[in-house]
C-alpha cells in the first residue's frame, strides 16, 4: 500500500483536490501513478478513470506544468485579459493581410533638425512620430475606405468624416491606445504634445475611457525597441492598422554617389473584407511619398 509520502502532487493540485474533497493516495491507487495532476482530480471528478495522457486535458493550456519542473503563478492584469479577448476575437473574425513597405524619412529627419531651437523654445519633444500621425491622418483622407468600420454582420460599412489616430502605448500594465482627435487639422507641434501628454498619461493609468475609443486608425509603433518587420493585428473595429519599425541608414545611389538615405519600414495589416491588396499597397506608396516630401502635407 502507498503511503501519503509516495503520492506526488503540485500545491495546485492538491489544493484542487482538497477543496473537492478527493483522496489523492485513493485516485493514485486508482489511476496506478504516483504523480497526479489536476488535471486527473478533474478527470475523477468527471467519472474517468483511466490515466491522463500527456497533452490529453480538456485544453492545451489546461495542464499542470509543474509535473515538468519548477514554476510560478503571476495572474495576468484585467487590463491584459481584456486586450487578450479582444485580440483572439480580431484574429477569429478578420481576414487580414499585412503589406509591407518603406518610406524614405531623410526630408523628415532634416526637418525636425530644422526645428530644433523652435522645438525647445515651445518645450516640446518634436519626434518623427507626430509627422507619422499627421501623414496617417491626411492619407485617410484619400482613402476613405481605410477610415471605416463594417458592421458585425458584414453588410454595412460605415465611412467616418472625421479622423482620429489612436497610438499604440507600451504601459507596465499592458498596452493602451489612447486616440488623437482631428490630427487632419492639427499641425506637427500640437499633435507632438498630445502624444506626450496621452502616452504619460496612459502609462500612469490616468486616461479616461472615451481618450481611448473611436480611433479611424491605430499606430503601433516599435520603433524605439527594433525590429525590420511585423504583422501588427486589426484592432476593431478598425479595418487597418500601421506598424512603424525602426529606421535604418542605407546607401542609395543617386545616379552620380552613393547616398545615406534614413528609411523607416512600414508593415500595414488591413481586413481583407473591405480593403484589397491593390488598394493597400497604393495607401502606403502615397503615404511614403508624403513623408519623402512633407511639403506634400501642405497641399
Amino acid at each position: 500500500m502507498q503511503t501519503p509520502s509516495q503520492t506526488l502532487a503540485s500545491p495546485s493540485a492538491r489544493r484542487f483536490a482538497r477543496e473537492r474533497d478527493v483522496d489523492l493516495n485513493e485516485l493514485s491507487r486508482e489511476l496506478g501513478q504516483n504523480w497526479l495532476s489536476q488535471a486527473d482530480v478533474a478527470r475523477k471528478l468527471g467519472g474517468g478513470s483511466g490515466p491522463t495522457a500527456l497533452g490529453n486535458s480538456a485544453s492545451p493550456w489546461d495542464q499542470d506544468h509543474s509535473r515538468f519542473g519548477p514554476v510560478e503563478a503571476e495572474p495576468t492584469s484585467r487590463l491584459n485579459r481584456l486586450a487578450a479577448t479582444n485580440l483572439a476575437s480580431a484574429q477569429q473574425m478578420i481576414p487580414a493581410v499585412t503589406h509591407q513597405d518603406r518610406a524614405d524619412m531623410s526630408a523628415i529627419e532634416r526637418f525636425r533638425d530644422s526645428l530644433k531651437q523652435e522645438a525647445r523654445a515651445r518645450g516640446t519633444k518634436l519626434s518623427s512620430l507626430a509627422f507619422h500621425i499627421k501623414a496617417l491622418a491626411l492619407n485617410l483622407r484619400e482613402f476613405p475606405r481605410f477610415n471605416a468600420s463594417l458592421s458585425t454582420d458584414g453588410e454595412t460599412l460605415w465611412l467616418k468624416h472625421y479622423v482620429h489616430i489612436g497610438i499604440a502605448v507600451d504601459t507596465p500594465n499592458g498596452l493602451m491606445v489612447p486616440v488623437i482627435r482631428n490630427a487632419d487639422r492639427k499641425g506637427v507641434f500640437t499633435i507632438a504634445d498630445e502624444v506626450v501628454d496621452l502616452a504619460g498619461r496612459a502609462r500612469d493609468r490616468k486616461l479616461r475611457p472615451d481618450e481611448m475609443a473611436g480611433a479611424s486608425m491605430t499606430i503601433s509603433n516599435l520603433g524605439g525597441i527594433g525590429g525590420q518587420a511585423f504583422t501588427p493585428i486589426v484592432n476593431p473595429p478598425e479595418v487597418a492598422i500601421l506598424g512603424l519599425t525602426r529606421t535604418t541608414v542605407e546607401p542609395v545611389w543617386d545616379g552620380k554617389a552613393f547616398v545615406p538615405t534614413v528609411f523607416c519600414p512600414l508593415s500595414l495589416s488591413y481586413d481583407h473584407r473591405v480593403i484589397n491588396g491593390a488598394d493597400a499597397a497604393r495607401f502606403l506608396a502615397h503615404y511614403a511619398c508624403m513623408l519623402a516630401d512633407p511639403r506634400e502635407m501642405l497641399i
